[in-house]
């Protein structure tokens, strides 16, 4: 997979449209960037965008959306809600797909260095890439905000990582590093600022000061008034979801506020969200009510539902959750995505994948899916009532392993390509010769790997299969029989092929699984 590395670079402009549009189109006529979200608000006067692209692409990016901003906005006539130091405020960079949080860390070292070079203006680190323990927070370097800053920098402590010293009334200072992804989160209160707040110190981790810490872990909050919505907000940024979920923000919010007699009508998430925790909040919720929803869909929809993320405008999960951002930016060309009609014209195009494996695994995902089938047939009616709870058992391997098998599908062409592309090296020396034997052994290996384990995959499902049978709905008994032959003969007959061309390990495991499952059937 392409290496995507997330920038969401933060602008003290949320009301002047022209001014919103124009660093935007800077960051889409970038090469390699992918502008997914652009989300101004006008009490806040901010603007916040998110984009992706490669590490060096994003770069590139956020440098022409600060060149942009640099003649448009002036911090001298700024105001609004949230705190800010500069007209660009912060730049973070955050690992997406396939790189690492080192990577993002140079991607902020070099984006502060050049920003620092082009404008001339102050720049500080924080995040992972702070270079010392007092900077890594980012409310600790934007203390004082914007109006602080011409004392501050004559401060030796305060000197900016990159750029002079030198306060630049028009623009302020610029705030860059590298983080984990932050959840921008609001939740909607009928109250004043004031009360808002209350419950903001209540429950963010630096609460009211020192030796008043609040209740919740990398949590950030503030509270704040919306005019255009006529109500206030405990808005929140969580650093890290997987410490603090969604969910026990949302919940730790709604408790505070019953007991202040306040109304809480809603949230809202700011720019985009990771589906983990849409996901793990779904989780929470089908827990705590002892729900049975398998679709991620309508996990999605549980969420927007009790977290009232629809309150203030519509929730798009297209538009919303990063995965589904990406991946629409990704989809085209991979074999799972095509109708059924391309799958099977791909097959019998002259090329030697998708082949036999991708062909299994497809045909393994819709023996998973009838199984899933039958369950939901059985599941819910009131004659098969008894066996509500079996199915719930039941059903979500077959769920599971249906999504999973799916993704095998492009697994086994890539793996078979990269042997194909070992066979075309060059063998007119003995070295040539070497590195080709290698690169072959190692393609193999990759090739034979891909439908070993879906055979290891299927084997998993027998049990629950033969469970299934026994108690699933008798008028589909006929669907849940047709166990998918093929997936077992195409892996014997791959492995067997692969072992006259050279010795591997895999395949005689494969013929091993193939055999065990032939006798448990």
């Amino acid at each position: 997979m392409a290496k995507l590395v997330e920038c969401v670079p933060n602008f003290s402009e949320g009301r002047n449209n022209e001014v919103i549009k124009a660093i935007a189109d800077a960051v889409s006529a970038t090469e390699g960037c992918s502008v997914l979200d652009v989300d101004p608000g006008a009490s806040t006067n901010r603007t916040v965008y998110t984009f992706v692209g490669s590490p060096q692409a994003v770069v590139e990016g956020a440098l022409n959306a600060a060149h942009a901003a640099f003649t448009l906005i002036d911090m001298t006539k700024h105001k609004g809600e949230h705190p800010r130091s500069g007209a660009m405020d912060v730049c973070p960079f955050i690992p997406v797909q396939n790189t690492s949080m080192e990577e993002c860390v140079t991607c902020a070292n070099e984006f502060g260095r050049r920003l620092a070079e082009m404008l001339h203006v102050p720049v500080y680190l924080y995040g992972e890439a702070a270079r010392s323990e007092s900077r890594r927070s980012l409310p600790s370097i934007r203390a004082g905000e914007y109006e602080a800053l011409p004392e501050k920098l004559k401060k030796s402590e305060w000197a900016p990582d990159f750029g002079p010293a030198t306060f630049v009334p028009s623009w302020g200072a610029t705030v860059t590093g590298a983080r984990k992804f932050l959840i921008a989160y609001n939740v909607n209160l009928l109250s004043t600022k004031e009360q808002a707040h209350r419950i903001a110190l209540d429950i963010r981790e630096q609460g009211r000061g020192k030796g008043q810490p609040g209740l919740l872990k990398k949590v950030q909050g503030m509270g704040w008034y919306l005019d255009e919505a006529n109500l206030a907000q405990v808005s929140t940024n969580i650093l890290d979801f997987e410490v603090t979920p969604l969910h026990t923000v949302y919940e730790e919010i709604c408790r505070d506020a019953k007991e202040l007699n306040l109304s809480v009508v809603g949230s809202q998430i700011v720019g985009l969200i990771p589906l983990k925790a849409v996901l793990d909040c779904a989780e929470f919720y089908i827990q705590k009510e002892k729900l049975f929803i398998l679709e991620e869909e309508h996990k999605v929809r549980l969420v927007i539902s009790r977290l009232g993320l629809d309150s203030l405008g519509p929730f798009v999960p297209k538009e919303r959750i990063i995965e589904y951002m990406v991946k629409a930016n990704q989809i085209e060309g991979q074999l799972a995505s095509l109708s059924l009609r391309q799958f099977v014209q791909s097959v019998g195009a002259r090329t030697p994948a998708p082949g036999g494996g991708s062909v299994s695994a497809a045909i393994a995902a819709m023996g998973a899916a009838l199984g899933c089938m039958v369950g939901q047939m059985t599941y819910g009616k009131k004659q098969f009532e008894a066996l509500d709870g079996v199915m719930r058992r039941l059903i979500p391997p077959f769920h599971q392993a249906m999504n999973e098998l799916l993704l095998t599908v492009d697994a086994d062409s890539t793996a078979f390509n990269s042997y194909m592309a070992a066979l075309k090296m060059p063998k007119s020396t003995a070295e040539e010769i070497q590195r080709r034997d290698e690169a072959m052994q190692d393609g193999l290996k990759k090739a034979v790997s891909v439908p070993m384990s879906l055979a290891e995959r299927v084997t998993l499902l027998w049990p629950t299969l033969k469970e299934l049978v026994m108690y699933g709905n008798l008028a589909c008994k006929s669907d849940v029989q047709r166990v998918p032959e093929p997936i077992l003969t195409d892996a014997h007959s791959r492995a067997s092929r692969y072992k006259t061309r050279a010795p591997l390990n895999g395949a005689a495991q494969m013929r091993r699984v193939s055999c065990a499952w032939r006798r448990q059937k």
